[in-house]
């Protein structure tokens, strides 16, 4: 027999009408979702897939106890079960006419508890009690599957006290951990509760699900699904607008001169640096070569005095103009980009031509901000129009594809948006009842370069409106002060700034940290901001003099290249510095494993440790476990690791399930060690051999490395039209290196001998 429940959402909250008709029985109900169905002031308009979400509608089957609930895209199917001292209990309707309930039915087929619905708007629980008087123990589970959204995904949106891991993912992976789905188009999460849960991916929006729980003496269990509309928009994101794939379907890479040569750099500079980038950075996937400090009057600093709202150009730095070193750096194999801090100027004779575009207190004198001695009023449509009109020159006739434009959010009142809200700034509008001034105006520079251009908002924030109109943020300070070399504090920041902010990244912007710097920091601190910088798959610039750099230091860029595909797994921010980052890797050709990386952030060295349990993985599994920086292999481990980390240092640990023959555990091509040079890997049991295809670049050489059970041994490896050499690095750990004359994907064969032990 099979019964139907039709839940609807209830006006108001918390409270619940049952009335029965025909048996159906019914929780009466208007939309009470919060979404307004209309266009916002903001200009966002909600996803029209969310409107269709209106309420659960429950089916059960007596006979097979398959419970069904459904809302809209949401279908969750699966079987209830009860267990009490390893008996199985029936699951049944109700036998007493209360259609809200089913019942729990003992081996002598007597009522002993009951399993009841909730709901509250999109919020619907299951809960389980006995019946009055009664004292068993017992286990309720809810097996089944769940289809979703088909851009949905894995996640954890439920923080814990005392968390020190920052989870991430490439690829499409599960943990132990999540407790959510989330669909990143339509800003929906399916958020699941119950004392035991486990969701595993199926692939096109689909899950397998378990959900269990006690019932005991003294206390009775629940079971939620509360399907979440507008989480980000509604928590963290009031601008919420997924990132734009055709316009950036791929994190942005490339080069920048500000943090190093701050206000001097030339064309020629620029060019002379691009040319060594298309050697050593272009063949591992750099896109951009974007120009700094171009403007009239840019020399020197401050950038207030720099004319940077009427496109003059620095003619003593740039005498052959912005358009001419855009087709130059485009003739090398890089996209151009350019820099502009467009809300202010310190150009006088602008001022005085256009005085009412700017800013003046009650006494009549301009106001001042980072941007300019004379700062735009944002209120004024003509000078929006200017603003509009300068980067669609700059994109369209001078030729630039990425813009970094500067002073957004910020993080004090010297950049606009702050200034902006500021009461005593807003008094001096031309219009000071616009609700929007800041917003206004990301919008004027999005028309301005063109939907199909990629825009970065510099100090710009997914609190505030650029994610409506930008594709990139960046989330920090600068990695670097004016004229001094990069140091740790600066590193420190961009630690933080990630873990503070990453868990938009790749979902609503792409985070920028800031350039990657390596050449004046130490070994193991460089090591921490690369690791900083490509284990989460963040934008990637780096800003170094590249003719000055040590084969190693540009191998260490050429290993962030190009950007893995991240996002978090932790849809929430942290505000502490967490010692452990853990990044799941799916990859087709492999098992999922971990890449885990243990940071210390402090002045001496320190042990660090994580347990299987803080990975979300199994805890009864055997993991060989391999270091990227130094090239060390570790004994194998099961439930915890730890391990002494120098002051200021970062161990990057490969974490594989063992297998009873060789394997694939690390190579030193990319940070995020996510095996993207593996086209094919096989391996054939009847010969001992492992085959595969690997992707060279150049003459560059990339070294794999392969875990040997004791039982294995090397006896011959190729690699057809690129040398293949290998060396065994320690008792387990077969080093195989490839070298090439040119990029392309090479056939290798390993083969081995098996002797039983």
């Amino acid at each position: 027999m099979t019964t139907r429940t039709n839940f609807l959402k209830k006006a108001a909250l918390g409270s619940a009408a049952f009335s029965s008709v025909g048996g159906l029985t019914v929780l009466g109900a208007q939309n009470n979702s919060g979404i307004n169905p209309g266009k916002e002031e903001s200009g966002f308009e909600p996803t029209a897939n969310q409107e269709s979400f209106s309420g659960w509608d429950v089916s059960f089957d007596e006979s097979s106890s398959e419970l069904l609930l459904s809302n809209g895209s949401v279908l969750v199917k699966g079987q209830l079960s009860f267990v009490s001292d390893s008996t199985k209990w029936m699951v049944s309707n109700s036998r007493d006419g209360q259609s809200n309930r089913y019942a729990l039915i003992d081996i002598q087929n007597n009522v002993q508890g009951y399993i009841v619905f909730n709901q509250n708007c999109n919020q619907i629980q299951l809960f389980y009690y006995h019946r009055t008087a009664q004292a068993y123990k017992g286990e309720l589970s809810y097996t089944g599957r769940i289809t979703f959204l088909p851009d949905s995904f894995a996640c954890r949106t439920k923080a814990r006290v005392g968390e020190r891991v920052l989870s991430l993912s490439c690829g499409s992976t599960d943990s132990l951990l999540n407790d959510s789905l989330f669909a990143p188009q339509c800003d929906i999460a399916l958020r699941l509760d119950a004392a035991n849960s486990r969701l595993e991916t199926l692939g096109a929006g689909s899950y397998s699900f378990v959900m269990s729980g006690q019932i005991c003496e003294s206390a009775e269990e629940v079971f939620t699904f509360n399907l979440d509309l507008n989480y980000y928009k509604n928590r963290y994101v009031p601008y919420y607008h997924p990132i734009d794939r055709t316009r950036c379907p791929k994190v942005p890479t490339g080069w920048m001169s500000w943090n190093t040569y701050f206000d001097k750099a030339t064309a020629d500079d620029n060019l002379a640096e691009a040319r060594i980038g298309q050697k050593y950075l272009q063949p591992f996937g750099c896109e951009f070569w974007s120009i700094e400090s171009w403007q009239g009057n840019s020399p020197h600093l401050p950038v207030s005095d720099f004319y940077n709202m009427n496109l003059e150009v620095d003619k003593n730095k740039f005498p052959k103009g912005m358009k001419q070193l855009a087709d130059d750096i485009r003739a090398l194999g890089f996209r151009p980009g350019l820099w502009t801090a467009p809300f202010g100027t310190g150009n006088k004779e602008f001022y005085d031509a256009h005085k009412n575009w700017f800013l003046h207190d009650k006494d009549g004198k301009p106001i001042s901000c980072w941007n300019g001695r004379y700062t735009l009023d944002p209120t004024v449509a003509e000078a929006r129009e200017h603003l509009k009109n300068i980067h669609k020159t700059a994109s369209r006739e001078w030729g630039y594809e990425f813009f970094k434009i500067d002073g957004m959010s910020g993080r004090n009142h010297g950049y606009c948006a702050h200034l902006y809200e500021s009461p005593e700034v807003r008094a001096c509008f031309h219009d000071p009842s616009c609700p929007n001034p800041f917003e206004l105006c990301i919008k004027a520079f999005r028309e301005g370069i063109g939907d199909d251009r990629v825009f970065l908002a510099c100090q710009g924030h997914t609190s505030g409106p650029e994610p409506l109109y930008a594709d990139a943020s960046r989330i920090g300070a600068d990695i670097v002060h004016p004229n001094q070399p990069v140091k740790w504090a600066n590193v420190l920041n961009q630690g933080r700034c990630t873990i503070n902010q990453v868990f938009t990244h790749n979902i609503v912007m792409v985070n920028d940290p800031d350039t990657l710097l390596v050449h004046d920091l130490p070994l193991e601190e460089a090591r921490v901001s690369a690791t900083i910088v490509a284990l989460p798959g963040q934008l990637t610039f780096f800003g170094d003099k590249l003719a000055g750099l040590s084969e190693e230091r540009m191998k260490m860029l050429q290993q962030t290249l190009p950007v893995a595909d991240v996002r978090p797994v932790s849809l929430y921010p942290y505000f502490s510095m967490l010692p452990v980052w853990n990044l799941r890797v799916q990859n087709d050709l492999l098992d999922d494993y971990n890449v885990v990386a243990l940071f210390n952030w402090e002045d001496e060295t320190k042990s660090i440790s994580f347990t299987t349990g803080e990975l979300g993985i199994d805890s009864d599994l055997e993991y060989a476990v391999y270091e990227f920086w130094t090239q060390k292999s570790f004994s194998t481990m099961k439930d915890n690791f730890a391990m002494d980390v120098p002051a200021h240092s970062v161990r990057l640990l490969a974490v594989h399930k063992v297998k009873t023959v060789p394997q694939w555990i690390s190579s030193d091509r990319h940070v995020s060690q996510n095996a993207m040079e593996l086209k094919e890997y096989e391996w054939i049991n009847d010969t001992m051999t492992l085959i595969g295809k690997i992707r060279l670049i150049g003459s560059f050489p990339l070294t794999m490395r392969l875990r040997l059970p004791n039982n294995y041994s090397l006896t011959k490896a190729e690699c057809i039209g690129a040398k293949c050499s290998s060396i065994k690095e320690a008792d387990n750990i077969l080093a195989v290196t490839f070298t090439a004359n040119k990029t392309g994907d090479y056939n290798f064969r390993i083969k081995f001998l098996s002797v039983i032990l």
